[in-house]
């Protein structure tokens, strides 16, 4: 299944759940918008990057790899931090993404491979 499939993944483009930025990162996510409220899962990542120090992948990673699955969701999130790095964990089958780096260097995917 892909994130968009089904009729309980939807889209939470509130601040701090589907969608959010500071001075350290900036996050846009989908998936299961139940679940995305109530962990405030944009927010989460980028103040365990403020807060704890993770870096970007850490706190990306294990808010949608563990936190979300946690509680029964599901979704992905693309996410930057100030630096350029990209991360862009999710835990459903596939999600579609796309990414530039400050290099330049460019792609796109699907699935996790």
């Amino acid at each position: 299944r892909h994130i968009g499939e089904g009729f309980k993944a939807v889209h939470a483009p509130i601040i701090g759940a589907g969608t959010y930025a500071n001075d350290q990162c900036g996050v846009s996510g989908t998936g299961w918008g139940e679940f995305f409220i109530r962990a405030a899962v944009a927010h989460d990542i980028c103040v365990r990057m403020k807060y704890r120090g993770d870096s970007l992948a850490q706190a990306a990673e294990e808010v949608l790899l563990k936190v979300v699955p946690k509680m029964g969701g599901d979704g992905g999130a693309i996410a930057l931090d100030r630096d350029g790095n990209v991360s862009l964990p999710f835990n459903t089958e596939g999600m579609y993404r796309g990414w530039i780096k400050p290099d330049g260097s460019r792609g796109v995917a699907i699935f996790k491979d």
